[in-house]
């Protein structure tokens, strides 16, 4: 068996993009030259690093356990990764291993069919490597009740990549997502249930020597205009794209140099938003698709955007910084720092009047235009905070009589819920058991989806913390979002797939 330098680091690269450290895998896809392999990247499947790994870890604990006689024995424990790579770990585990089998030989042992200690063995169930556990159904600590039953999700199969980001068009069932295979997928989840979803595939390429070829590259973010009628794509080539709901690539916005991280329409649907890793940020006219204005005011890759009005927004970076800017003028209106490490998102709250940031810092802060420091500075998570969201409740929204509140999501694998004018922790939310990439509010306000990498969707009640309903998938979930009746949930999955729950009847 033999590989290339270039695949390794490749298989590298994947697995930084498919747990999320998507800045991780820029910097490293620029320094180990992925961009110049002939590696097809749509061939190579989700999680393939993990998978040789795993195989390779097998085939250690099968040169503990089988013997010179091809008879195998059972490990008492599984190797970890590190045992598996320390040679006098793995000496001293075959050494040990071959004493257990040769007392289990001697007369009066109690064979095979007993314990050490004499007692007779419980039914077990084999796991890969040759770990043994009690058999017990999957999420034995979610009520089976509340588990959403496979008639109601509708698994998408078409990606031929892990499938980053989600959204719904706010006018009609049209779920549009984004891949690591370059394209962006319109599916029709129009309530008809004679047909299979029909599903729109826009390919993002780019041209090379005259022709259009595939760009190749992963298509890291979208967004529907307020009408419905436009969708926006950002992709890891640099070049932001303007589509139709028939497919049609309407325009194609290059201004960046190099991967976009974000990007958002303004409530009016004249301008886009944009942020790079270029460190900058670009707002483009959206119908000549033009840029209006770039601004180039961090340090460091810029991670996340979010308008505040038709024409002013903050924008984050991995330089720790926020900056609040306004159309037409050339240096921020307002900057905000505290932050000890990248911030990796930034939200409005409905009004426009406080600004919540989370970073890899372990905190929540919230910000006001009426002051240089932080509102609130909130700690409680005990890992990195992914990504944070408002409830459309509160003063200004179509929930004016229920009140506001953030979630925030966290490596930890905690959802916490917030009561952001008392600045405490009104719920935490601990059913997931590996890191949670995305939360999103019902329109209604009145329930939660979060998606983890414990490939589980969670949707719990806002006013109790309570888990309402459960559904176990077959990836890590990157992406979750409600369509605008909040009655389907839709989420994007690592292994490609994206799936969409139907909540009426349940």
């Amino acid at each position: 068996m033999s590989f290339s330098i270039d695949e390794v680091n490749f298989l590298v690269y994947r697995y930084l993009q498919e747990s999320g450290f998507h800045h991780s895998a820029y910097t490293f896809g620029i320094e180990s030259h992925i961009s110049q392999s002939n590696i097809n990247g749509a061939l190579v499947p989700p999680a393939a690093l993990l998978n040789i790994l795993q195989k390779g870890l097998l085939y250690t604990e099968a040169e503990i356990t089988i013997g010179e006689d091809g008879t195998e024995t059972r490990l008492t424990e599984s190797l970890s990764l590190i045992d598996a790579v320390t040679p006098d770990i793995v000496a001293a585990r075959q050494n040990a291993h071959n004493a257990q089998k040769q007392a289990i030989k001697e007369p009066g042992s109690g064979g095979e069919q007993n314990g050490v200690d004499g007692t007779t063995c419980s039914a077990t169930a084999a796991q890969p490597g040759g770990a043994a556990t009690p058999s017990a159904p999957e999420n034995m600590d979610v009520d089976q009740s509340i588990e959403i039953p496979a008639s109601k999700a509708t698994v998408l199969s078409g990606h031929e990549s892990e499938v980053f980001i989600c959204a719904w068009n706010p006018s009609t069932d049209l779920l549009a997502s984004g891949s690591g295979d370059s394209t962006a997928r319109i599916w029709d989840m129009s309530d008809n249930p004679a047909t299979t979803p029909n599903q729109l595939v826009l390919r993002h390429c780019i041209q090379k020597g005259g022709a259009e070829v595939p760009s190749n590259k992963d298509v890291t973010s979208l967004d529907w205009n307020c009408d419905g009628n436009l969708l926006a794509t950002g992709s890891y080539d640099g070049y932001a794209r303007i589509w139709t709901t028939d497919g049609t690539l309407a325009s194609t916005l290059g201004q960046h140099k190099g991967p976009i991280f974000a990007l958002k329409w303004n409530k009016r649907g004249n301008y886009i938003l944009s942020a790079g890793v270029d460190k900058t940020t670009i707002i483009w006219d959206a119908a000549s698709g033009q840029c209006t204005q770039q601004f180039s005011f961090h340090s460091a890759p810029a991670l996340d955007v979010d308008w505040q009005t038709n024409t002013s927004f903050a924008s984050c970076s991995t330089d720790q910084c926020i900056h609040v800017c306004r159309l037409h003028v050339d240096k921020p209106i307002k900057s905000f720092q505290g932050h000890t490490n990248e911030v990796n998102a930034i939200k409005w709250d409905p009004q426009g009047q406080l600004l919540a940031s989370c970073s890899d810092d372990k905190t929540l802060k919230i910000w006001s235009m009426k002051q240089d420091t932080c509102v609130h500075d909130l700690e409680a998570h005990s890992k990195e905070i992914y990504t944070i969201k408002w409830s459309p409740t509160g003063p200004g929204t179509q929930n004016p009589n229920m009140n506001l509140i953030l979630a925030s999501a966290s490596f930890d694998s905690t959802v916490r819920l917030w009561d952001v004018e008392r600045g405490v922790c009104i719920h935490t939310l601990t059913k997931h058991t590996e890191p949670v990439y995305s939360v999103a509010f019902s329109p209604d306000g009145k329930f939660l989806a979060s998606g983890s990498f414990d490939k589980c969707v969670h949707i719990w009640s806002t006013q109790t913390g309570g888990l309402v309903h459960s559904y176990k998938g077959t990836g890590g979930i990157f992406e979750v979002c409600w369509n605008s009746r909040g009655t389907k949930v839709g989420a994007s999955a690592s292994d490609g797939n994206v799936f969409v729950l139907d909540l009426r009847k349940l």
